[in-house]
């Protein structure tokens, strides 16, 4: 039964939504992904200052990445291949472009409607704007309750499978006991909130990614001369123009949907929920600074990680096998059998800080239900590290199906509230636009050039100081040529 409903929803309903969607909110806003592609490098430097007793916007940025770097692009990208063949990687990129798009939208209208916490901390996410931006409370209550069961309970199921599995693969280990050790782990991060969890993917992002690349740039380096060849079959599977993969067009584009959505959750509303509590001086700031996310998740890593299969000679078409073991075995053919230990243990990393940021995110929108309970958070706590021991040792497709059905939904009530602040997002887009082209490297938000919009005074005070004018940083394309 989870089948037929999952192959209906994440088989139809997500490929029209992501694609069909994303693609509107590109064009509307003239590409604003590519506008501002050279402009993100300068935001991002500039994300590493923060206020005092607030999140950074590079904190939001690494909680994000933490997320959106996770199972999908090692399991991920190994099941898309399998089941979809090269040609899915091609749709990945697709999905991963107009995404960037949807994420630029989400996360700046997540961070325009946050409000301020009693501790003085900010909070927001698709919940607040579609109570504060749509006036309905009921859906941002049904969007608070999507998420929670998505990445609270269900993601985290599937990530901690990927984990278990992945290192009993690798070294023999029992997945009772990895899953138990793992839930004991996230256990005691979970207790110190938002902030220990930040401090914590403050170190680990940085290390788990650069050292994944690294050595996934090594494996394609050492076979360079094959990766035109690889690239332009990719490109042709994907249109079904490839002889050994013909009859794979339809899955392609099905698992290049599903996976790469999974893999940078562009669109889901995850990423508003983190992007919200970074402290910026203008909310587009932390949607260029999480459209760029997008690029290097699924544009990057998960190009890597691709790249590493389809190179390696493990993989044929018709290969039968989990995604898991296909990067394992397709590192190990290369490099030797320590490959499949360093795939085994990049995992764990991965999977570690994804599951802190999923339960950030369930965390967050539970209170946005309930409100503050302490009671209550420490069962929802309690229930998270239960159901990472159940997704430890289940079945690989039950947890994958519950995942990709309330993933679906997830989207549908996201876009959907997306599509009608739309208008919204492209008001203080050009708002921020205005700001560069007059010389403003650093734009500032006034919200009271916005009076007709339910904003919380101390997040967006009216009239800040005014931006220092000075010559706009060097970039592609400026702001005015745009």
């Amino acid at each position: 039964m989870l089948e037929v409903i999952n192959d209906f929803l994440s088989g139809k309903v997500l490929i029209v939504l992501i694609v069909g969607l994303g693609s509107y909110f590109t064009i509307r806003s003239r590409f604003v992904q590519l506008r501002h592609f050279f402009h993100m490098f300068a935001v991002f430097r500039d994300s590493l200052k923060s206020s005092a007793g607030q999140l950074s916007s590079f904190q939001a940025l690494m909680l994000s990445l933490a997320g959106r770097v996770g199972a999908g692009n090692i399991a991920g990208v190994g099941i898309a291949v399998t089941l979809g063949g090269p040609g899915a990687v091609f749709w990945m990129w697709v999905t991963a472009l107009v995404g960037m798009s949807s994420s630029f939208f989400e996360c700046s209208l997540g961070q325009l409607y946050k409000r301020t916490d009693s501790d003085g901390t900010f909070r927001g996410g698709p919940s607040y704007y579609i109570q504060h931006g749509l006036q309905k409370r009921w859906l941002g209550m049904l969007m608070a309750f999507l998420l929670l069961v998505t990445f609270g309970f269900a993601f985290n199921g599937l990530q901690a499978h990927a984990v278990t599995h992945s290192l009993n693969n690798a070294f023999g280990l029992d997945t009772t006991y990895t899953g138990l050790g793992l839930a004991v782990l996230l256990g005691l991060v979970f207790i110190g909130g938002i902030k220990r969890i930040a401090k914590v993917a403050d170190l680990l992002v940085p290390v788990k990614t650069l050292v994944y690349i690294g050595v996934t740039l090594y494996v394609i380096v050492l076979q360079f001369d094959h990766v035109p060849g690889m690239l332009m079959t990719i490109v042709k599977s994907a249109f079904g123009l490839d002889q050994a993969f013909g009859g794979l067009i339809g899955s392609a584009i099905v698992m290049g949907v599903k996976r790469g959505v999974f893999a940078n959750e562009a669109g889901l509303g995850s990423a508003p929920n983190v992007a919200a509590v970074a402290s910026v001086e203008h909310p587009v700031a932390q949607g260029v600074v999480q459209a760029f996310s997008v690029f290097l998740d699924t544009f990057v890593i998960c190009t890597c990680t691709a790249l590493l299969i389809l190179l390696s000679g493990f993989y044929t078409p018709g290969f039968e096998g989990d995604g898991i073991a296909l990067t394992q075995n397709s590192l190990a053919a290369v490099v030797g059998d320590w490959g499949r230990m360093f795939i085994s243990v990049a995992l764990a990393l991965f999977v570690f800080t994804s599951i802190l940021y999923n339960y950030y995110l369930g965390e967050s929108n539970l209170r946005f239900l309930i409100g503050e309970n302490r009671k209550v958070l420490m069962g929802y706590r309690t229930l998270v590290l239960a159901l990472i021991f159940w997704g430890a040792i289940e079945n690989l497709s039950t947890v994958f199906a519950f995942a990709d059905i309330t993933m679906t939904m997830l989207a549908f009530v996201n876009l959907i509230a997306l599509f009608l602040l739309f208008k919204v997002g492209m008001r203080i887009l050009r708002d921020y636009d205005d700001q560069r082209a007059a010389g403003i490297t650093t734009p500032v938000f006034d919200s009271s050039k916005f009076p007709d919009l339910d904003l919380d005074p101390q997040a967006w005070p009216a009239n800040p100081p005014a931006a220092v004018r000075v010559q706009a940083e060097p970039q592609g394309v400026t702001a005015a040529q745009s």
